[in-house]
């Protein structure tokens, strides 16, 4: 990852990954005896970052220690999320699925807890899942499209052409997840992911 000031506050510091569009956005975290105080996002910052900004749902998921979600996408309409963590602990997983990019069919991850005030933006295009190391985990997230379950896909987490080095020796699933297609089988069908027209990223 490569880390580099935005140039507009001190509040966060934003890593780039080798997958084209990938960000980490570190916030700083105001603590005291009594606890810690977090801005997680201000509208006119991440413009001036050159960050995502345009949101049109906020969504909260929480899941049990061992709980394995993953990999989703959504193509209809195509999604991108802000996702940051604020309870527990997670392994945070990305694929990229863009046919043509020149990363394609590659993966990241990072931790993400509620202490590190650490956000992950994860672009259209991308399939995600996670793993909760300590929980339960509440996971909070933005999205730039509204949900669509009619335009939803996977890939199967545990896919060996993937080789995704999860951290879990007995891992909780749900039956949808344990019978998402393989990133082979998608590759013979792939979606078409076109950029946002403006920055709504």
């Amino acid at each position: 990852m490569m880390v580099y000031s935005n140039g507009f506050s001190t509040s966060m510091r934003i890593a780039e990954f080798n997958l084209e569009g990938l960000r980490l956005i570190t916030l700083d975290i105001h603590g005291d005896e009594r606890g810690f105080f977090i801005e997680r996002f201000n509208q006119d910052r991440f413009r001036q970052a050159g960050l995502p900004y345009k949101f049109v749902q906020d969504n909260h998921s929480r899941s049990g220690a061992g709980v394995i979600r993953g990999l989703h996408y959504q193509h209809t309409p195509a999604q991108g999320k802000l996702v940051g963590v604020v309870r527990g602990r997670i392994l945070d997983v990305v694929l990229d699925i863009r046919t043509g990019s020149p990363t394609y069919g590659q993966t990241a991850s990072v931790e993400l807890s509620d202490l590190n005030g650490q956000l992950l933006w994860i672009p259209r295009g991308f399939a995600h899942g996670f793993c909760v190391l300590d929980g339960p985990a509440d996971l909070l997230y933005k999205v730039d499209a509204p949900y669509n379950p009619a335009g939803e896909g996977g890939i199967m987490w545990n896919d060996p052409e993937l080789a995704i080095s999860w951290p879990v020796e007995q891992p909780i699933i749900s039956e949808r997840d344990q019978h998402s297609p393989t990133f082979e089988e998608y590759g013979q069908s792939p979606n078409i992911w076109i950029p946002p027209s403006t920055h709504e990223e």
